[in-house]
């Protein structure tokens, strides 16, 4: 009787771990034909991005928390922001003008349980930074996480293709307003608050056809691990995620159609990552969890190696 007691057991834990075979677990290219205009959405997707909507399941790590997150109408935002939700937190959905992508995350918080807060503008202004942070302030009452996501890129064959009007928005986008949202927020984080960027592979391995954003990656890289030192006296730990190919609507939207169709393919795992792979290294970064992290990156290539 014990033994089969024992054999259940065995086999329901077996079944409870739900392993599987990474290399097999979301489609691998090639991916169908599809173009989008900048700045792309979900709804237009072939296949359709996985954000966790059905699979994260939440755990309390960030309860009575309060977070912004920037790009998260789609892509790793939208599935940070549903992680994020379901873990306890209220949650500002910082996005350009994907309207119906935004509407579609915040109705994934509000299932959830938790506030949702739509501001729609461009991060490139300091003064619209400024307004991101005073409205989370307004909605909430405090501000506890950070979390600089939203990004612009193109690619390009030549260094002559590259406007010095993209250049500038780029690193807009992608830098300068990292630092005018920590600046913004600064005086408004505790103890205990966290800052959490977005890199990228391309910091490491920078992509001679993403000569704008490949560069904007490594200063976001190198500004995480400044501040992250500069604020841990005052307790407010700044660290980053660093993603490989991840199947989001800025592919097929910045790429041309033979790259979006090859997209991934080329990492050890042979395959793009999907957003949803990407939130749980967020939650433990803006999580009591990761206490003793700061300056630090968490890397989420599909096997590419950083060094």
């Amino acid at each position: 009787m014990h033994i089969v007691k024992l054999k259940i057991l065995i086999m329901s834990v077996a079944e409870n771990t739900n392993m599987q075979n990474p290399v097999e677990q979301y489609d691998k290219p090639p991916f169908p034909d599809q173009e989008q205009g900048v700045p792309g959405t979900e709804s237009e997707m072939t296949p359709k991005a996985d954000h966790g909507e059905t699979s994260y399941k939440g755990s309390g790590k960030l309860t009575g928390r309060k977070a912004i997150i920037t790009g998260a109408d789609s892509g790793i935002g939208r599935a940070v922001a549903i992680a994020f939700a379901r873990e306890g937190a209220d949650v500002l959905i910082s996005y350009l003008n994907e309207h119906e992508d935004a509407k579609e995350t915040a109705r994934y918080i509000e299932e959830a349980g938790r506030k949702a807060v739509v501001v729609p503008g461009d991060i490139q202004s300091e003064e619209h930074c400024k307004q991101i942070v005073n409205k989370a302030l307004e909605e909430f009452g405090q501000l506890d996480i950070l979390v600089n996501n939203a990004a612009y890129q193109m690619t390009h064959e030549s260094l002559q293709e590259l406007t010095s009007e993209e250049i500038d928005r780029t690193f807009r986008t992608n830098v300068f307003a990292m630092y005018y949202l920590c600046k913004a927020a600064e005086p408004h984080l505790k103890p205990g608050s966290t800052v959490v960027n977005t890199t990228s592979v391309n910091a490491y391995k920078p992509s001679p056809s993403l000569l704008a954003y490949a560069p904007t990656k490594g200063a976001i890289q190198n500004f995480t691990a400044a501040l992250g030192q500069l604020w841990a006296e005052k307790g407010i730990r700044v660290n980053c995620v660093a993603p490989g190919p991840i199947w989001t609507p800025l592919i097929p939207s910045t790429m041309p159609e033979e790259k979006v169709k090859s997209f991934g393919q080329d990492v050890p795992l042979g395959r793009a990552g999907q957003p949803a792979e990407l939130a749980p290294a967020y939650v433990l970064l803006a999580s009591q969890d990761s206490s003793y992290m700061t300056s630090s990156t968490i890397q989420v290539t599909g096997g590419t190696p950083t060094i």
